[in-house]
């Protein structure tokens, strides 16, 4: 038999008696004290250590995801601490698992969309306004007729424009990392009311993905990254909830004034008609 260990390669966290690496790097000395959290995020999710400007423009992200008051993630975390005090890990998991199409789910819809589309493109990428907008126009004519919504697009509060897209744009531009999903998603603002008839803003959620995009970060991660944002935020929830509760009148709200209604039994939709067995002369069994 051979005496062989397995071996599980990675490139990330790793003891040994009397020392930690990380990244290839030693984490007491290289890392602690000498990395900011944000930048190690960018750093693990890469494996590879992010530029000045990319820190920068990731931060921003996460600024910008951390909290927006009292969103069903956060309501559900103070509801879930207040039923169970003594599993804080189980608040702030109630939170993260509503972040999906509707919260927080948008960063990563907004990011794949302007992906698929900046792939299909046959040729070069527009390289001016004029060309994005023709690009822009085209995308949002396409969803319109397939009766798609363009991820992205309109606030159920910012109705007249959500601060934080423009700023990121401003930060971005500053970086020299405006790229192109983030120019297909500028343009989008502009062309969308041509073919919707009315003017959407471009929401925060929607420009964070695009922004995440660019810096080449993972599709498949980009609502992960917005969790990481929103996990800072929920710990805040909870930190203010212990200071000044407001969960249990959340909860009595509910509870003492529901009004008892009468049954509404569900009824499944119909399937088509199918012809009788009696039709073609069958037997009954």
């Amino acid at each position: 038999m051979s005496d062989a260990r397995p071996e599980y390669p990675t490139a990330l966290g790793a003891s040994s008696r009397d020392g930690i690496t990380l990244l290839g790097t030693d984490l007491a000395r290289d890392v602690m004290g000498e990395v900011g959290f944000g930048e190690l995020a960018f750093w693990l999710a890469t494996q590879r250590r992010p530029t000045l400007g990319e820190t920068r423009v990731f931060e921003a992200v996460l600024a910008a995801l951390a909290d927006h008051g009292f969103t069903p993630t956060a309501i559900v975390t103070r509801l879930t601490y207040l039923s169970a005090p003594d599993s804080v890990q189980g608040a702030l998991a109630a939170g993260l698992l509503g972040g999906g199409s509707r919260f927080l789910g948008v960063t990563e819809d907004c990011g794949r969309f302007l992906h698929d589309v900046l792939t299909g493109v046959d040729g070069e990428l527009p390289a001016d306004d004029t060309g994005w907008d023709a690009l822009a126009l085209e995308t949002v004519t396409a969803q319109r007729a397939a009766r798609r919504f363009v991820p992205g697009l309109g606030h159920h509060v910012h109705k007249d424009g959500d601060p934080r897209t423009p700023r990121l744009f401003q930060i971005a531009a500053e970086e020299g990392l405006l790229g192109p999903h983030l120019s297909l998603f500028a343009a989008i603002g502009r062309v969308h009311p041509q073919v919707l008839g009315r003017t959407l803003p471009l929401n925060g959620a929607g420009v964070c993905g695009a922004a995440l995009a660019d810096l080449g970060l993972p599709m498949e991660l980009l609502r992960g990254f917005a969790l990481l944002a929103r996990t800072a935020g929920l710990i805040g929830q909870l930190a203010e909830e212990l200071r000044h509760p407001v969960a249990n009148e959340v909860f009595l709200s509910v509870d003492l004034n529901n009004r008892s209604v009468a049954p509404d039994p569900y009824v499944p939709e119909p399937l088509p008609a199918h012809e009788s067995s009696d039709a073609d002369g069958g037997r009954h069994g």
